[in-house]
């Protein structure tokens, strides 16, 4: 397994000193609480409070008057945070300290925050039970579905909102860098796999006045599409075709300059990957551009990216369908050269680190 000079030297070398280590150790072990604490402290407005009063901070009745809970309540909530260093303690009053800052406002911190807690957190209980037996057992704690595709459009609202919100950030941010380099081939027809309500087919047909995009995902998605662009001026433009990939007789339309797989394929295991990347090349001419955008957790600039990716893997396992994750990228590379394609060149370091494989046929 390669790396990148700025991973293999965190993950080869040891960072932390025996009382470094020590520390780290408790903290994963309290790591639930701190996380449920830290949520509350920006639920019930606590951080933001600490964050107007600037340098002169607030003292505890203080932040009991203004919170409207009890003394012990924000008793508990600020001596749990005062330790976990979310905010400081300057004499007899409190100041926000900066990774109190960063929960409070920093986006993606906002998006991960929610996505654990509305998404994954009860899930995850289950997560020993779902290694075992490869199936996200814990997607039962949110309905009664084979895996979390099927069902998105009936999640309860809250979660289905972090759901896509999380989802959302990371490729919003990568789509105008995307659109470059998609369009620079100039594709008049593009085949949208796994669009999801159609935020990357809404771009292209905003960005070039001619192309035809058609989504092809779960029907039920498809309908989630629908009344998403219903409103929008170049809704003709925007297409559906019901699917399940996972059906191995569910071949690909064909007919397509570029086909468009984004945050798609970490939903699907090596071997469907495989299967799926076969289809698609099935329908494939020899001029035809299959783009696949991912956030491959080893082309990361920085370990705290990576970080964040190899979790998600955790989500994959427990809740959303029990085989699949946030993939290495030599991993995609062997699965994309066993479906008779080749990777024509790769875009890394999009948005929030996504990158995009470039493929043709061999």
């Amino acid at each position: 397994m390669k790396l990148p000079q700025t991973l293999d030297k965190v993950y080869s070398e040891e960072q932390f000193s025996t009382r470094e280590a020590q520390q780290r150790a408790q903290e994963i072990a309290w790591g639930p609480i701190v996380f449920q604490v830290s949520r509350l402290m920006i639920r019930f407005g606590i951080f933001e409070m600490l964050s107007e009063s600037g340098d002169e901070g607030m003292a505890l009745e203080q932040i009991v008057q203004k919170s409207g809970l009890s003394h012990y309540a924000v008793q508990v909530l600020v001596e749990s945070s005062l330790t976990a260093q979310t905010i400081l303690r300057h004499e007899d009053r409190f100041v926000l300290a900066k990774t109190g800052w960063f929960l409070l406002n920093d986006p993606m911190s906002k998006a991960n925050i929610n996505f654990n807690h509305d998404v994954n957190y009860l899930g995850l209980f289950d997560l020993e039970e779902a290694l075992k037996e490869g199936r996200p057992a814990g997607l039962k704690r949110l309905g009664d579905w084979p895996t979390i595709y099927e069902g998105l459009s009936q999640l309860p609202a809250q979660v289905q909102e972090s759901w896509f919100r999380f989802d959302h950030f990371y490729s919003d941010n990568s789509f105008r860098e995307a659109l470059e380099i998609v369009f620079s081939h100039s594709p008049k027809r593009l085949l949208d796999v796994g669009g999801n309500t159609g935020r990357w087919a809404v771009q292209c047909v905003k960005h070039d006045p001619e192309v035809e995009v058609t989504i092809m995902d779960l029907p039920q998605q498809i309908g989630m599409m629908r009344r998403a662009v219903e409103s929008l001026e170049e809704k003709d433009r925007i297409k559906g075709h019901g699917a399940n990939l996972l059906d191995r007789t569910a071949e690909f339309p064909e007919g397509f300059d570029a086909i468009w797989m984004s945050q798609f394929l970490d939903c699907f295991s090596e071997e469907e990957v495989t299967s799926i990347l076969s289809r698609a090349a099935r329908s494939m001419s020899s001029e035809s551009r299959l783009y696949i955008m991912e956030t491959f957790w080893d082309r990361q600039k920085y370990p705290t990216a990576a970080y964040c990716l190899a979790q998600t893997s955790v989500y994959f396992a427990a809740l959303a369908n029990g085989n699949s994750k946030m993939y290495y990228s030599g991993d995609m590379e062997r699965c994309i050269s066993r479906a008779g394609l080749c990777i024509e060149e790769i875009h890394d370091h999009l948005g929030f680190g996504h990158s995009i494989m470039v493929c043709r046929l061999k």
